[in-house]
C-alpha cells in the first residue's frame, strides 16, 4: 500500500533578517517547510530572503513578511494576514529579540522595549495564531528564551523597570517572561506543543550579554530547529538547554505565576490597543 505523502509543513519564524532566526529559516526551507521569513521592515525581510536564495534555498518556500515588534498594532496585523493566507500553521518560532539598551528605552507603546520585543509581541502573535496553529496535530511553537532567564525576577509593579533599570536585569525580565508563557502558550487540550529553548550562547547581536566569544549561529538554530522537527520528542511547556531538556528558574514552573503574568499581559496588550 502506498502512503500518501506527507502535507508539507507552514514556519512562521520571528527576527529572521539574521543571526539565529535567519538560520532556522535557512534549515527549515532546507527540510521543505514553507518559511514566513519574519523582519521588522519589508525591505529587511525581502532582503533575508534574497540572502536565503543565495544560500541555496527555494524562492518558492520562502515569504518574507514585516512587523515592527515595538508597536503592538503592526503584530496585530501580522497575526491577521498570517491567518488569512494560512489558515494552517505548523511551527511558530519566537525568535525576535533585542538586547535591552544602555539606556531605559521605552516603546511607542509606552513599554520597556525589551519586555515589548522579546516577549510581549511573542505572547500576542502566539494568542492571535491560536487558530492556525491549531488546525492541524503535531503543530509547534518555540519560545527561543535564554539561560538569562534563570537569574531574572519580574517586577510586577513596575514591569517597564523606570524606578530601578538595569540593561542586564530588564534583558533577563523578557526571558523570563518567555519562559514562564511557554506553559500557557497553547491551549492544554489542544494538538499544538509549546517549548522553550537556550539555544547556547552564539555570535549574534546578543552576544555582548553574555560573553565576547560564541558558536556559530547556525549551532544554535540547529538546536532549535530539532525541536521543530516532528521526529523529536519533545515535552509541553518544558524549557531546554540546548538539546536536552532542563530546569527552569523554580517561578516559571508555578502555575499562579503563569496565570499572573497572562493576566498582566492581556492588560498591557489591552492598554495599547
Amino acid at each position: 500500500m502506498t502512503r500518501s505523502p506527507l502535507p508539507s509543513r507552514t514556519a512562521l519564524v520571528t527576527g529572521a533578517a539574521s543571526g539565529i532566526g535567519w538560520e532556522t529559516a535557512r534549515l527549515l526551507a532546507a527540510q521543505g517547510c514553507t518559511v514566513l521569513v519574519h523582519a521588522r521592515d519589508a525591505v529587511s525581510a525581502r532582503d533575508a530572503v534574497d540572502r536565503l536564495v543565495a544560500a541555496g534555498a527555494d524562492a518558492d518556500r520562502l515569504e518574507p513578511v514585516a512587523a515592527d515588534f515595538t508597536r503592538l498594532a503592526e503584530v496585530e496585523e501580522l497575526a491577521r494576514v498570517t491567518a488569512a493566507v494560512h489558515p494552517v500553521l505548523d511551527l511558530l518560532v519566537n525568535n525576535a529579540a533585542v538586547a535591552a539598551p544602555e539606556r531605559h528605552t521605552l516603546t511607542g507603546d509606552g513599554l520597556e522595549i525589551s519586555f515589548q520585543v522579546n516577549f510581549l509581541a511573542a505572547y500576542l502573535l502566539t494568542r492571535r495564531l491560536a487558530g492556525p496553529l491549531t488546525a492541524r496535530p503535531g503543530s509547534r511553537v518555540v519560545n527561543v528564551s535564554s539561560s538569562m532567564h534563570r537569574t531574572a525576577s519580574i517586577a510586577w509593579n513596575d514591569v517597564n523597570r523606570a524606578r530601578r533599570y538595569s540593561r542586564l536585569a530588564a534583558y533577563a525580565q523578557s526571558q523570563l517572561a518567555l519562559t514562564v508563557f511557554t506553559r500557557a502558550a497553547v491551549p492544554a487540550d489542544s494538538n499544538c506543543t509549546a517549548v522553550s529553548v537556550h539555544p547556547g550562547i552564539c555570535d549574534t547581536a546578543l552576544l555582548p550579554l553574555y560573553a565576547h566569544e560564541g558558536d556559530p549561529a547556525a549551532d544554535g538554530a540547529a538546536h532549535v530547529v530539532r525541536l521543530c522537527d516532528p521526529a523529536t520528542d519533545i515535552r509541553p511547556g518544558t524549557y531546554y538547554d540546548r538539546t536536552a531538556p532542563s530546569p527552569a528558574a523554580p517561578v516559571a514552573t508555578d502555575d499562579r505565576t503563569v496565570r499572573r503574568l497572562c493576566k498582566l499581559a492581556d492588560r498591557l496588550v489591552a492598554r495599547a490597543a
